[in-house]
């Protein structure tokens, strides 16, 4: 396996990472006073100097007017990112959109192409992702409500979600619904495109997290399909596929999530060694003096180091050998860099004292987001349930899948 990157593309990743230091970050503290509908125009004006720069959605092919980076190489570019909370909205490369960008290059349509796509790789339009269910585990993604049925030309489509993200501002929705109830479950569910006016969407409200509504991009709405009515000719990919696409998009999206995360680790860890230099017990006894503090230090530099060449592994797996190839590798990373970044935070936190439970720091607002890490994309308890059972497997061990 090989890591290395060429001079050329290390000096990209020196480009973005001045971009985010010089840009985003000044912008972070206003985000966090006015909110980010407020910091829009800014945000914007960023955004076309992205692209002037070249450095737009850097996981697009080069031909549909992205950087066409690899994997790996979008990888690194999303650690740069992850350092601010504004980076990857920035480059149009934010979740949801990323993925749906993916699935509808993939397996959109050449009207579906030119209606929800284009719009979106030019920054002019957001979307977002509705699948999970306030009434069924979220860890089981093939049990839902939802219904999408045939009438006439049209499917009409019943049923409620939550932490539908982005959808306050969004454009149109990915939505996942049961179109064959009697097949298997993996095949049971299609992803139906919904704009948003359509009669019958209706966003219930942006749901609290951590204490924060959101607003814009930054939300998880609460949405109620009530006989919405949409053409067929909506429907993404093939009927009864809706489960077979959220997996396409969600292998490289757990490297994109990691790779953030370890981005976030990365400035965390160095405002903790600031703090640690700077702040004084008493006269000439900075906290940096401190065993614990510096253990602290000794364990997020280790943790950070093991988690990007875990994480580059996993990327290298996927894009030589497959997403199924790499499937325990995906799992392993998804619960462990999370835990790394909730441990690497809390320590960046504990050293800044009350201090870093304010937004004179980004750590608050990192951890209020963040939390969510050991919980999205699949919980803890099910990648290591994963791991386990294909390890288990060698030895004849049988474990049941989760929800049996």
């Amino acid at each position: 396996m090989d890591f290395g990157i060429s001079p050329q593309f290390e000096k990209t990743l020196n480009d973005i990472q001045q971009f985010v230091e010089q840009e985003l970050y000044p912008l972070e503290p206003e985000v966090g006073t006015r909110g980010f509908r407020a910091t829009l125009p800014k945000l914007k004006a960023a955004r076309e100097k992205v692209k002037k720069m070249g450095f737009w959605c850097p996981q697009i092919p080069k031909e549909h007017g992205g950087m066409g980076l690899s994997l790996m190489e979008h990888g690194m570019v999303s650690a740069v990112l992850g350092r601010s909370m504004l980076g990857h909205y920035s480059f149009n490369c934010q979740a949801p959109d990323a993925g749906n960008m993916e699935i509808l290059l993939e397996h959109g349509t050449p009207e579906q192409k030119k209606t929800f796509l284009e719009p979106m790789l030019k920054g002019e339009i957001r979307s977002c992702f509705a699948m999970t269910e306030p009434e069924h585990a979220g860890s089981n993604p093939t049990w839902m409500d939802t219904t999408a049925k045939k009438d006439g030309d049209d499917y009409v489509i019943n049923g409620h979600k939550w932490f539908t993200s982005s959808a306050d501002g969004a454009t149109f929705s990915v939505v996942m619904a049961v179109t064959n109830p009697d097949a298997p479950p993996h095949q049971r569910a299609s992803q139906i495109l919904v704009p948003i006016g359509t009669p019958g969407f209706k966003i219930i409200k942006n749901l609290s997290v951590m204490g924060h509504v959101g607003e814009d991009h930054h939300s998880h709405a609460e949405v109620r399909f009530e006989n919405c009515r949409v053409p067929q000719k909506n429907l993404l990919g093939k009927e009864g596929a809706g489960f077979q696409i959220a997996q396409e998009r969600l292998g490289a999206g757990r490297i994109h999530h990691c790779m953030r995360w370890l981005g976030i680790c990365e400035r965390s860890f160095e405002l903790m060694c600031k703090r640690a230099a700077e702040r004084e017990l008493a006269p000439g006894k900075p906290l940096g003096t401190r065993q614990i503090v510096q253990a602290w230090i000794a364990e997020s530099r280790a943790e950070i180091n093991a988690s990007r060449l875990s994480v580059l592994e996993a990327a290298w797996k996927i894009q030589n050998q497959g997403q199924l190839a790499a499937r325990e590798e995906i799992s392993c990373i998804k619960f462990y860099v999370a835990g790394v970044l909730l441990r690497v935070l809390d320590r960046a936190i504990q050293v800044h004292g009350a201090m870093g439970l304010t937004n004179e720091t980004p750590l608050a607002a990192f951890w209020a987001a963040e939390r969510g890490a050991r919980i999205y994309d699949g919980p803890d308890e099910v990648h290591k349930m994963v791991v386990a059972r294909q390890r288990l497997k060698k030895y004849g061990v049988q474990v049941a899948t989760a929800g049996a």
